[in-house]
């Protein structure tokens, strides 16, 4: 049984569970021509960019591209100087994180900062209580723990736990806000080789549910493994977009991402 029928709906990617409705992918979340600067710094220019219902989209960029500025814009902890964000068919430019959150838009951070003293079922629950509607936040927290391997690490003090555990807790807490897109910053950094076929392994697991997925991730290998579309950005602009094999052999990409001058 998937999580979305656990949670009453028709299907892995039904309104009732974690993922949208079923039917012909449409665009979930958008950023329409949106600019964001600090002082003088332009980030993000005219930076238009989208994830459909259901989709696995991967993004890259050399650093200080505006890749994580871009997330933290869909997630709403900044607010575009310029454009419209969308989420679902609403405008959400204006709505503040904990809202997008309940809407069904959730974060993980590269580096996990969990409530060290607290059990990690305790620390799954808090995000459980601030997510979408529908479920009694004791459930959602025990789906995400069964999802991500830690329900038999439940009671455990999240501070003894690995890297690794760590890394899935903070995926843990942002499922259990039952999310339908999950915004992923660099999930898989400071992994050794031998943990990363895990994570991607979730990744992949996640999106089979019917959660969208926004991930930002320096190791290209692990998204090419868990993304069907790969987005390139360079000064805050879409630099290239497609399939991850045809981005990752753009000329342009090559030159500017990974530093080759192809002739």
């Amino acid at each position: 049984m998937t999580l979305a029928e656990r949670h009453g709906s028709a299907g892995a990617r039904s309104a009732g569970g974690l993922g949208g409705p079923l039917g012909a992918p449409h665009v979930l979340l958008s950023l329409e021509s949106v600019s964001k600067s600090f002082g003088s710094l332009a980030v993000i220019e005219g930076l238009s960019l989208a994830v459909a219902e259901g989709e696995a989209l991967g993004v890259i960029g050399p650093n200080g591209a505006g890749k994580t500025t871009a997330l933290n814009l869909m997630i709403g902890r900044l607010r575009p100087d310029r454009g419209t964000i969308r989420f679902a068919g609403q405008d959400v430019t204006r709505l503040p994180p904990h809202a997008r959150c309940r809407a069904g838009i959730a974060l993980t951070h590269q580096i996990p900062h969990p409530f060290e003293a607290l059990s990690v079922f305790e620390n799954v629950l808090v995000g459980a209580s601030f997510g979408r509607a529908g479920a009694s936040p004791a459930d959602s927290a025990v789906t995400a723990l069964e999802l991500t391997g830690l329900l038999p690490k439940a009671n455990t003090r999240a501070g003894t736990l690995t890297l690794l555990e760590r890394k899935r807790l903070e995926l843990a807490r942002a499922l259990a806000t039952r999310p339908r897109v999950l915004l992923l910053d660099e999930i898989a950094g400071g992994l050794t080789d031998s943990e990363l076929p895990e994570v991607i392994s979730l990744v992949q697991r996640i999106n089979s549910e019917g959660v969208a997925i926004v991930w930002i991730e320096h190791i290209v290998h692990a998204l090419r493994s868990a993304v069907s579309r790969l987005v390139a950005i360079d000064v805050g602009r879409v630099l290239v977009e497609g399939p991850p094999d045809d981005v990752m052999a753009n000329a342009d990409v090559q030159r500017v991402y990974l530093g080759i001058d192809v002739q």
